[in-house]
């Protein structure tokens, strides 16, 4: 009887045993794990591993067997905004996240959904994202699922059931910052910028422990016109920044430089990395009267990981005044450099031009022009500083400029290959029209740039109208890092296509605006394989392996700020559902077509305006093209000109003025407009809705002026 007694309470024992593996193993990522992820095949950071590389050396799926890839499982979202994460699969869970910061794990071989996370966010945030309600992923460590959301929150859960384990609010949720960032953990530190720069936010990078969400650090990246914030930046704020930063609005918006995106970290030096956005307004010229390199906008920072201390910068773009951040990915390689092994890091951000740095001290290696580049002829190796084009700091006159402020390359993920040695970037081509802003008004909570935006809706001279027209292009680029050069080059029929993943199967995975994911060979760029997805794709896919057998994941679902602010130039769609596409070899799932419903024909039969049209296209051009594209070109957000709110003017007030879908976003305009204003907006669009012409040249130009 004592044996069997024994034996029992070895059982149970063992039982529970059992069970506290199984809690403790869900989740169960730690530092070596995120470092081992660079060279297995696993996904389980962001960017795969602390490299971000996003390179798999995966080979189960290769360029002699990519034919026979077929959809394995799909789920079907909630959410019909972009969808730019990017899953994480740890231990056969994937984790993702959607439009609105809501969380999803599924089985990763099955699909069977385990759980979801909704943060409710108030749906009135959504006029704080200049970018679309996006949301990039999370983070996994030991336990935790780290979501950053919309209303500027950290949210801890349980990876095992997805319950709230803590959360704090990382920025003030009255003021217009938003998080779209995926977070990243780092020695038990979980690392998180905010958005907010148009909005006259004040960027920095904060890092909470990530067992309790207790603040451990934070790196402001621009003075405090006040004075000391108590942060770990004071000093080299105060001994470094502040005197780049002369008299101007700079002091009343904020200044800029949030970090809303690349982050990635070196255990082998302890350092973090990341990147800062634009200065606030864009026009140096109000921001600080034209005078003062503005650090740490632009720029690339170097921080040690355990107190956040400042080590080195780059300034990418001295002085910025073109939206041109350097928030975009990071990719951190050890590359041979006239003979000598280096450890870089590698960045090609908005303005262009790809850059290679040294990232043990932030001294520059390399720099060349990957697009077309009209804004400097080239960056000065010696000084790192960029060679600036007589006309680029744009003032009176319309100056086309490329790349435009959605950039050469923007948020979508690249990826680089130790196999082929190639940086695989989803690269873009867009002209701006630049003008600065005569009569300039700071307004709290809404957008403040110091530039005109009626200059890229007015009409042009007839050779900017052709130089914009033939310079709206998208490429899939293998540039060489070492020798700066493309190697081979995929062009895109629209611009704002997905990011990248690259394998050891010789294969670079990429969606498209145009509604299709393709594989080619990594060698050459010859296509491989492609599948249509139903909807554009804008976010990078990944790649995983469970008992043997690889996975391919995708999430589908267009948005971001190319969809938002450029609609026209992209596929004419209305809003799909997110989806969430895994691929396996001999895969033999279907996903149903998506619905497109058509909106019937707007009958403007006896409608009547009293507003003047030609003021209104001025009113929508300074205040809505953002979000619903430059002359209401706008398909994507609602398509104004085909709204039937336009049709009466107690209907189009109660959205503009009295905000009855703020729900959804569209708050009210009341601090920014006066009723003769929104009623001259109706006008407007009545007119476009008719197919009438636009304004002419005349109009345009007096408006710009800040004449009536």
């Amino acid at each position: 009887m004592r044996i069997i007694k024994l034996a029992l309470a070895m059982a149970l024992v063992a039982g529970l045993a059992a069970c506290q593996k199984t809690t403790a193993g869900a989740g169960n990522v730690d530092g070596a794990r995120i470092a081992a992820a660079d060279t297995n095949g696993e996904w389980v950071s962001y960017g795969k591993g602390y490299s971000e590389q996003r390179f798999s050396p995966l080979d189960k799926v290769n360029a002699t067997n990519v034919g026979q890839l077929g959809l394995a499982w799909y789920a079907q979202f909630d959410t019909d905004r972009g969808q730019e994460a990017t899953p994480l699969e740890v231990d056969g869970v994937l984790y993702t996240t959607t439009a609105w910061s809501k969380v999803f794990a599924f089985d990763a071989v099955t699909g069977k959904l385990l759980w979801s996370y909704d943060p409710k966010v108030d749906g009135k945030k959504g006029f704080d994202a200049c970018c679309d309600v996006v949301n990039r992923g999370v983070a996994v460590w030991k336990g935790k699922v780290y979501v950053g959301t919309m209303d500027a929150r950290l949210v801890a859960l349980d990876a095992k059931d997805g319950h709230v384990v803590w959360q704090t609010q990382v920025a003030d949720a009255a003021k217009p910052y938003t998080i779209t960032q995926a977070p990243r953990v780092v020695k038990d530190k979980v690392l998180i910028g905010e958005s907010g720069a148009e909005y006259g936010g004040r960027g920095y990078l904060s890092a909470y422990d990530a067992a309790s969400g207790k603040l451990v650090w934070r790196f402001y990246t621009v003075p405090n016109p006040n004075g000391a914030d108590g942060a770990v930046s004071d000093k080299v704020l105060k001994d470094k920044a502040l005197a780049t930063w002369p008299e101007g609005s700079w002091k009343m918006v904020g200044g800029g430089g949030t970090v809303w995106d690349a982050i990635a970290y070196d255990p082998a030096l302890d350092l973090i990395y990341f990147g800062t956005d634009n200065g606030t307004p864009w026009n140096q010229q109000v921001r600080s009267g034209g005078k003062g390199d503005n650090l740490f906008i632009s720029s690339i920072i170097a921080v040690k990981a355990d107190t956040g201390e400042y080590v080195w910068h780059y300034q990418v773009n001295p002085g910025e005044s073109w939206d041109y951040s350097a928030v975009q990915p990071f990719i951190l390689a050890d590359l041979t450099i006239a003979g000598k092994p280096t450890k870089v890091l590698m960045q090609a951000p908005k303005n262009g031009f790809f850059y290679v740095l040294d990232r043990t001290n932030g001294k520059l290696l390399s720099a060349k022009a990957f697009v077309p580049v009209t804004w400097a002829s080239s960056i000065d190796i010696a000084t790192g500083r960029p060679v600036e084009n007589p006309s680029a700091r744009y003032k009176s006159d319309i100056d086309l400029q490329m790349p435009a402020p959605l950039g050469a390359h923007n948020w979508h993920p690249m990826s680089f290959s130790p196999k082929t040695g190639l940086v695989y970037i989803p690269a873009q081509s867009m002209p701006f029209a630049y003008q600065a802003d005569p009569k300039f008004i700071y307004k709290p909570g809404g957008w403040n740039l110091g530039v005109s935006m009626l200059a890229n809706a007015g009409p042009m001279t007839p050779e900017q109208t052709k130089a914009l027209a033939a310079n709206i292009k998208g490429w899939l680029i293998a540039w060489d890092p070492v020798n700066q050069k493309p190697v081979w080059t995929v062009n895109r029929p629209y611009f704002w296509n997905a990011g990248v993943l690259s394998t050891g199967g010789n294969l670079v995975f990429q969606g498209a605006a145009e509604g299709q994911f393709y594989a080619y060979d990594a060698a050459n760029g010859k296509q491989l394989w492609a599948y249509a997805t139903g909807n554009g794709v804008i976010a990078a896919p990944m790649t995983y392996e469970i008992k043997g057998e690889q996975y391919v994941a995708l999430m589908v679902g267009s948005g971001g700020g190319g969809q938002v602010s450029a609609p026209s130039l992209l596929p004419a769609r209305p809003r799909l559902p997110g989806r969430l596409l895994v691929f396996k070899l001999g895969g033999a799932a279907k996903a149903p077509p998506f619905k497109i419903v058509e909106p019937p024909p707007l009958n403007l039969t006896g409608v009547k305006t009293t507003g003047d049209k030609t003021h209104g296209y001025v009113v929508f051009n300074d205040n809505c093209q953002v979000c619903h594209g430059a002359n209401a070109t706008g398909s994507w957000l609602p398509d104004l000109k085909r709204s039937i709110l336009i049709t009466t003017p107690d209907d189009f007030n109660s959205v503009v003025i009295q905000g009855v879908r703020a729900h959804n976003g569209m708050v009210s305009f009341s601090k920014f407009l006066k009723p003769q204003d929104v009623e001259d907006v109706r006008a407007f669009l009545i007119s476009q809705a008719k197919g009438e012409p636009l304004p002419g040249a005349a109009v345009a130009a007096k408006a710009a002026s800040g004449a009536k």
